[in-house]
């Protein structure tokens, strides 16, 4: 017996008439979108899913070809920072498939998975560490490459991209305090996030690790939990609202310096609760106030000045802008200007720095295909580096670099930027 269809009983608007009416069609944003770059047509530029949100705006109806325009959009935000006139296009893309799940039908079965992955694995820490376990499990016993060996093709490479589980999970270091090494000049919250509690667990302690290093308490809140950037991508706004509540209630009483991420995806989303939860009475003006306290890793190190006792690394080194932190937080210099502190680092500027690798969430996995080209052609440009070491600044970046190294036979070392520096402070 075949499923049911399931449709949501939440219907949205789409993006805001003052927002559409930002856009002045000018088309510099199209050399920006990496999707423009590869396919060359104005529909999947962001200057023509602008076009297609005003005529579904003006009453057009939402078609199976403008739901795929919309989703093969990365929401990578270069255009934001190509536009002259300002459009807040990262929010209208969200606003825009919200408007899409809440009219889209769905199998029973697929509504399921659905609901399942985002509403109750990425949300329960207990549901992660058994999901983690199981993946730890399959690695060792070698099913995750043979996955990738029997399912061949387009499925083997997304099982490829699957990320390692990283036992013992950071979740077991949620709740607890660190004194800063030294004196200490600050106080901050670490917000840990919700798959790099296991498949980014090292990355976890040595952000922990850098930031005593540099003078700071770090406090792990309980309570925090997931951050809802899957989710807003995913035009899951009501489940991000409430995924955001719950984050700014483990911290309201903190009274903190500041609340640091170190996935520049995460750290988008928390920069801008204020804006998601501006309609809630009870919550606008927390939200905002906790927005404002939010910092990347990066940043907060630049802005504090590192301390400078560091052993030299030995490495040529080249860095991608993770896209959400140069475009969406606009943080450019400050991990350069860190990677440029460390002794021994030979850095060298790759083309293209600031161009999408094609990971974008879970983006490589929904649309593979579009992905690795993308992600083919950032290849190209690290390449040209001669750099043995990847930097970058958000984990779901560097799985999808390190996709790019084992696709490309290029041999290459991704790290995070904070990794770099736990090294050269002599991390564990």
């Amino acid at each position: 017996m075949a499923d049911s269809i399931v449709v949501s009983d939440t219907i949205r608007s789409g993006p805001k008439q003052f927002d559409l009416d930002r856009c002045v069609h000018c088309g510099l944003c199209l050399n920006a979108c990496p999707t423009y770059r590869e396919l060359g047509l104005e529909m999947d530029s962001p200057r023509g899913r602008v076009y297609q949100m005003v005529q579904v705006s003006n009453g057009a109806p939402i078609t199976p070809a403008y739901e795929e325009h919309i989703g093969l959009c990365l929401a990578c935000r270069g255009c934001e920072s190509a536009c002259p006139s300002g459009v807040p296009y990262g929010r209208m893309v969200e606003d825009a498939r919200a408007q899409i799940e809440s009219r889209k039908e769905r199998r029973r079965g697929a509504q399921r998975f659905h609901d399942f992955v985002f509403r109750k694995l990425l949300v329960s820490p207990r549901m992660m560490m058994a999901a983690g376990a199981a993946l730890y499990i399959a690695e060792r016993i070698g099913l995750k490459g043979l996955a990738g060996i029997l399912l061949g093709g387009r499925l083997g490479g997304i099982a490829q991209l699957a990320p390692s589980a990283e036992p013992p999970f950071f979740f077991s270091q949620i709740g607890q305090t660190f004194p800063a090494h030294g004196g200490q000049r600050h106080r901050v919250a670490f917000l840990a996030g919700c798959i790099a509690n296991v498949s980014f667990a090292r990355l976890n302690e040595a952000t922990v690790r850098v930031l005593r290093r540099n003078g700071c308490e770090v406090s792990v809140p309980a309570g925090q939990g997931c951050c809802g950037a899957l989710h807003l991508h995913s035009g899951l706004r009501e489940d991000a609202r409430r995924l955001a509540r719950q984050n700014i209630d483990a911290l309201e009483n903190g009274e903190f310096d500041a609340i640091i991420s170190n996935s520049s995806g995460c750290g988008c989303a928390l920069k801008e609760y204020g804006e998601l939860l501006a309609d809630d009475a009870r919550y606008s003006a927390k939200a905002r106030a906790f927005a404002s306290k939010v910092r990347d890793i990066s940043e907060f190190l630049a802005e504090i000045g590192l301390n400078p006792e560091m052993t030299p690394v030995s490495a040529v080194v080249t860095y991608q802008d993770s896209c959400h932190l140069a475009h969406g937080q606009k943080v450019r210099g400050a991990p350069r200007k860190l990677l440029a502190a460390i002794p021994g680092i030979d850095f060298r500027e790759m083309r293209g720095a600031d161009l999408c690798c094609g990971s974008a969430g879970i983006y490589n996995v929904v649309h593979n295909e579009m992905s690795m080209q993308i992600l083919a052609s950032k290849m190209k440009s690290v390449n040209a580096t001669d750099a043995g070491i990847i930097a970058t600044a958000n984990p779901g970046c560097m799985l999808q670099l390190e996709a790019g190294v084992r696709l490309h036979g290029t041999h290459q070392k991704v790290m995070h930027v904070v990794e770099l520096l736990d090294r050269a402070y002599g991390g564990e």
